[in-house]
Parts: C-alpha cells; structure tokens; sequence
C-alpha cells in the first residue's frame, strides 16, 4: 500500500470525474453512491498517510517518496512525498472531502457536473500537498483553483452585502481573477529560481539542498526580492490582508460544500505554499521579510474579527471569522519560531474542521428556513437541537475554549509571537477577545430566547448532516483532548524548516 499510496489520492479523485463523464446524467443516485464512496476511500487513504507516517524518519523528514521522469531536459519530474506537515493536511483535505461530497447529495441541479468538478479540485489538493518537484506543485494548485469559478457561478447564491448586491457571477469572478493574478507572481517566482539556481532540477528538496549549501547560487538581493512576490501570491489564497476580499464573497456565494472545501482545505494551500516554497527555497528573504508577515497577520486576526462583529448574514460571519483565524496562521509562520510555526501547522488543521462544520450547520439552516439574517434567526435550539448543538461547539473551538482544537492551536502561536514580537502578541490576544464576543453573542442571538412563530416547524438534522456534523466533532475534541499525537508528526518537520533557515 506504501508503494502506490500517494499516486492513488491525486488519480482517484481524477479518474472518477472521467467516469462520471461516461455515466449518463439520470443516473442521480448512482453518481452520488460512487461520489461518496470514492470520498470514504479517500479518507481511508489519506488517514493511513498520517498515521503510517514515522516520526523522524529521516534527515529531511519526508516519506512515501516516488520520482517519475516527465521532461528530463529541463529536469520536471513527477515527484512526490509528504513531511510531517504535509502529512496532516492529506488527513484533513480527507476529513473535508469526504463530509463535502456526502453534503453534496443535497445538490438538485446537475449533480454529475457538480460532482465532476469537486473531483477534480479535490485531485488539484492532493496534489499541491504531495508534489515535491516545484512545477507540478504549481500545476495542482492552479488545478484545484479553477473549478471554482463554475462551481460558485452556475450552483452558488447571490447575496447582499450591506446596501449592495453581490451575484453569484461577481463573486466568482472576483475570486477567481484576484487568485490567478496572484498565481502570476508564484509562477514568475518559481521561473526565476528555476532559473538563478541553475541546478537544471524543479525537485524542491534537491534545490533546498543546494540553497543551504556553502554554493547557494541565490543571492540575499535575489530572495529579498523574490520572496514578496511569493508572500503575496501565496498569502492571497491564505485571506492575507489587504488582497483577503475575495473571500468573504467568496464563502457567501458557494454552495455549501464548496464552502467547506473552499474554507477548510483551498485556504490552506496559500499558508502551505508560503512554508513550502518561499521558507524552504528562500531562506534569507524570509527572514528580511518576516516581520511584514507577522504584522500583516495580525492585522488579520483583527480585522477579521471587528469585520465578523458587524455582520448579519450568517455565511458574511463564518466568512470574516475564516480571515481572522488565518491570520494566526500567518502570524506562526512570521513568528520564524519553532513554537510558532508548529501553532500555525496545528492552526490550519484545526481551523480547517472548524469551519467546515461551521458551514455544513449554516447551510443545513438555511435549507430550512431560506435565510441567513441574523436578525431574523432566533430560538433555533428548540427546533434544531443537534444543529444548535454542533454550530455552538464549532463556535466554542473557534474562540479558543480549552479542551477544544482551537485552544492548543492558537496558544502556540501566541507563545511564539511573544518570544518574537511581545506587542503583536498582545493584539493577537485582543483579537481573540473580539472572537469570543461576536461567536458569543451569534449564539446568543440566533439559537437561544424566544423563537418566533414562523420557526416552530422547523425539523432537525437528517442523517447524513448528523453523520458529518458528529464526524467533524470528533477531531476536534481530540486534537483538544489529546495533541500530541498531532504535534509530534508535525515537530520534526518544522524543526527541518527552522534549521534551514538558520
């Protein structure tokens, strides 16, 4: 199973939109049967990549290493392989998959379609996360961004922001142009260092060699201005401010499986390649730059939060908190900490279940009662109890209530922004405050009190919102509980990171 175990999680998802293409549209449950089950396999598969994984198994900590020649003259190869870090977003782009598709079901208007392009942003996250050779990790992350555009277009909703409206086709847009823009500066980045490195290899892990080496051919000139350009256009799909509008809107507009693979996974493809790319390839340009980011994330965290309180559409809520807590994944890595850069590892993971439970409980909500206001929302707890119940734990884990992931995730980064930057810590915890008001007074306010009339025949979950709801509970209540397990995959890899930087 080791031998062929991450080529299986970038083709299945890919084979199986072609053989939904041979499978005639009537065929409603069929495509949802296989959908789903090629979701569960995925999970097993993916769970077996962290788990399997062994600690400090190696001097760069990466395992399941495969190498396909594909285009030797300009040294491309199809090279995969998973560090600690990796490793634990192949289990939750798993855990977010497999609930998003098993939400999916809900999905009226061509459903085949819908599911074809799932599939095939599903693959594109694979394969951003597994691919070592610098070309085709940039294939797959350009591949899992443009099925958005369609999948927020033809099957999302429009919305009002304030006074103004947003159409589906605006919010599409707009996310999907700003994310492209900011793929040019990666792709130019990733040309230049190709280029400058003159090692006739895109292996990310032979060129993090030769950087470190006493022959490093890129000059601190060449990485302080490169390593922007890459601060940028990854940080864009991570929400970094001031380029994060795309994605509230974003999150508004898609469906509701989209939103959950939009929030829990896509977003962390940007952090990922910030790690990834600009750290290991870049080492001195992060160092001049990382001040910027730790500022800059902080910013997020917030501005985020102060954007969430002032909002009344449920998803414009869930949307802004997204910005908020991936500003302390931002903050981690600028913290350039050991402690830090582990929070904001262990924060993506744990941001990524959160909010996918978030929006599974919002879209099962307004099935329900086809709307989103919160102003209108009211008593919900008496009608929809266990969709009361996972929102509010969601909520919980996202202010940071110990016990929950959400708690051990942001002390980490905490702790590393003090011993890096004592006063942006200290706004941190200021933004964190604000969470806890505004998801306080969302719970207060929507699910608690007096429940208006027109509420009293609202029905609970069904059984498969029930099923993904009590299944994203699971890691987030044991990552809580239990961290270390977590940790210790992640420590090795990031000890690897920091060292290069050193």
């Amino acid at each position: 199973m080791d031998s062929y175990i991450l080529e299986s999680l970038i083709f299945i998802p890919v084979l199986t939109a072609f053989v939904l293409i041979l499978i005639p549209s009537s065929w409603i449950r069929v495509i949802r049967g296989i959908s789903v089950a090629v979701g569960a396999l995925l999970m097993w598969f993916s769970g077996y990549v962290f788990f399997a994984f062994e600690e400090n198994g190696s001097a760069s900590n990466f395992q399941f290493i495969k190498e396909y020649e594909w285009l030797e003259t300009v040294g491309i190869s199809f090279s995969l392989g998973v560090d600690g870090l990796a490793a634990l977003m192949v289990l939750l782009t798993g855990i977010v998959s497999i609930t998003g598709l098993v939400i999916a079901t809900n999905v009226a208007k061509e459903p085949k379609n819908y599911y074809i392009l799932l599939f095939t942003l599903i693959g594109g996250v694979y394969g951003t996360f597994v691919s070592i050779d610098l070309f085709f990790f940039f294939f797959f992350y350009e591949l899992a961004i443009v099925p958005m555009y369609l999948l927020i277009a033809v099957w999302g909703s429009s919305s009002k922001f304030k006074d103004f409206a947003r159409t589906k086709e605006y919010s599409a847009l707009k996310l999907v142009l700003m994310i492209v823009a900011a793929s040019v500066l990666v792709w130019i980045g990733v040309i230049t260092i190709y280029v400058q490195a003159g090692a006739a290899t895109f292996n990310i892990l032979e060129l993090s060699a030769l950087i470190q080496s006493d022959k490093n051919p890129l000059s601190s000139d060449f990485q302080n201005i490169v390593f922007p350009m890459m601060m940028i256009g990854f940080g864009l799909l991570a929400g970094l401010w001031p380029f994060h509008t795309w994605s509230p809107d974003g999150h508004v507009a898609a469906p509701t499986s989209v939103s959950m693979l939009h929030a829990g996974v896509l977003m962390k493809l940007g952090a990922f390649g910030i790690i990834r790319v600009g750290m290991s390839l870049l080492p001195e340009g992060f160092e001049t730059w990382s001040l910027l980011l730790l500022i800059l994330g902080t910013i997020n965290v917030v501005y985020g939060a102060i954007s969430a309180l002032s909002q009344t559409d449920l998803k414009y809520v869930i949307g802004y908190s997204s910005v908020s807590h991936m500003g302390y994944v931002l903050m981690g890595i600028g913290t350039a900490d050991t402690v830090g850069l582990a929070g904001a590892s262990l924060q993506m993971f744990s941001h990524g279940v959160m909010t996918a439970l978030f929006f599974a409980m919002v879209g099962a909500i307004y099935e329900r009662t086809h709307t989103r206001d919160t102003l209108i929302l009211n008593g919900l707890a008496s009608r929809m109890g266990w969709a009361s119940g996972f929102f509010i734990l969601a909520g919980l884990a996202s202010l940071g209530l110990p016990g929950l992931s959400g708690f051990v995730s942001e002390l980490l980064v905490f702790i590393g922004a003090f011993r890096t930057e004592p006063l942006l810590g200290v706004l941190g915890i200021i933004g964190a405050a604000i969470t806890a008001t505004y998801i306080l007074r969302l719970i207060g306010r929507v699910f608690f009190g007096r429940i208006d009339s027109q509420w009293e025949g609202l029905t609970d979950l069904s059984i498969k919102e029930f099923s993904v709801g009590a299944f994203l509970i699971m890691p987030i209540v044991g990552v809580g509980i239990f961290p270390a397990p977590f940790l210790n995959v992640i420590r090795p890899s990031v000890d690897v990171i920091m060292r290069g930087i050193s």
